[in-house]
């Protein structure tokens, strides 16, 4: 059976120089806190993916801590905020990552935070004139939380001008850059983001490793006690080889940016083109369908379908060897809809089958051709 990887956004392909990497770290078993050569041969492979991450973020070393991956970075953030930074009031959006509203929502129930969410437009945008009313509301310390590229479909915060508004209000910002680092530049000495989060596993990297940004004299302490590994921010024996792959993925996909981000967006239009012509009554959600507003490595689409044949829409994907999601990867196992489709549909909408297709440098026009041709029939039959 033919198989069709589209769900890249919930996880990439490990590229084979990364495999390879990896499979040498593994020999250099030392403890990196170890004193001895067998550890500060570990240690000099963690502190050298740790300048080589700095360098292509435009930040400094000892602002990068490894993580385990976003979720754990995200809730790092959050929860020392208000431990640490004196925040009383978090502004964010409905249709962020669960990994920022279930930790925020459980801030506002432990340390009886104010919770306060910005207004959407029509197209799931957060409304900037609402945030800038919110960060003057009162004068609470404020952690304003926002992603950059929304996980479900795509769109892109304009991450500058919301960094610059809050610093004008002496407010916080983190944002959840997941689907952003090792698909688009980044110059951390010109946005002034205070923290974002990183997964190696969305850039062709390893699964359970990835890295937050803490910009230098933020005033936050540790969340994990024990050692002072990770310059005291993360206790913990540091997983060198995974540490590894993660420099050789991010290596690579800055390298190799340009070129890959323009194969890409041609997947991308090639699968907006397509669907267009053979499906004609499917709807792009959000500003997925739009090249120069949403991130160029997925879709999100609505398809005409009637509520009985929406039951059985992914499940004659799969049969047809086709992986796409209905939603974030990190719910797919739920049977509650999407999070983010509900704040930005239509009743009338949200009866009717959502997919995500999300694209990488190993896909091809011709799958994305099958795809197609396999929904159509679908919708004729």
């Amino acid at each position: 059976m033919r198989k069709v990887y589209l769900d890249n956004a919930a996880t990439t392909q490990i590229r084979p120089e990364v495999i390879a990497k990896m499979q040498d770290a593994l020999n250099i078993y030392g403890n990196p806190s170890s004193t001895h050569s067998f550890g500060r041969s570990a240690k000099t492979g963690i502190e050298k993916a740790r300048k080589t991450i700095a360098k292509y973020l435009n930040a400094h070393p000892s602002e990068i801590i490894f993580t385990s991956g976003g979720t754990e970075a995200d809730n790092m953030i959050l929860r020392c905020a208000v431990r640490d930074l004196g925040v009383k009031t978090i502004i964010t959006s409905k249709i962020e990552h669960h990994a920022v509203l279930h930790t925020a929502e459980e801030l506002e129930k432990e340390f009886g935070i104010v919770l306060w969410f910005v207004d959407l437009d029509v197209d799931g945008n957060p409304k900037i004139s609402h945030l800038r009313e919110l960060l003057e509301k009162d004068d609470s310390k404020k952690l304003v939380s926002l992603m950059h590229v929304n996980n479900e479909v795509g769109n892109l915060l304009d991450i500058d001008t919301v960094s610059d508004l809050c610093k004008e209000n002496n407010a916080f910002f983190h944002s959840d850059t997941v689907q952003s680092v090792g698909h688009f530049e980044w110059d951390l000495q010109e946005t002034k983001v205070d923290f974002l989060t990183a997964a190696a596993h969305k850039f062709h990297g390893p699964k359970g490793i990835g890295f937050v940004f803490i910009r230098r004299n933020s005033g936050l302490k540790p969340l994990i006690f024990g050692g002072t590994q990770e310059r005291g921010f993360r206790a913990g024996t540091e997983s060198f080889h995974n540490i590894i792959g993660l420099e050789e993925a991010f290596i690579a996909a800055y390298e190799n940016l340009e070129t890959e981000k323009e194969y890409v967006t041609s997947l991308k239009r090639h699968a907006i083109d397509k669907i267009k012509k053979e499906i004609p009554e499917a709807k792009f959600n959000g500003l997925s369908g739009t090249l120069d507003k949403s991130t160029y490595t997925l879709v999100n689409v609505c398809f005409p379908f009637d509520q009985q044949k929406a039951l059985m829409l992914l499940f004659h994907l799969d049969l047809k060897g086709i992986a796409c999601s209905k939603g974030s990867a990190c719910q797919s196992g739920s049977t509650k809809g999407s999070h983010v489709l509900t704040e930005i549909l239509s009743e009338e909408e949200l009866s009717r089958p959502s997919l995500r297709f999300s694209f990488s440098k190993y896909n091809t026009k011709e799958e994305i051709d099958y795809t197609v041709a396999v929904l159509k029939e679908f919708a004729e039959n």
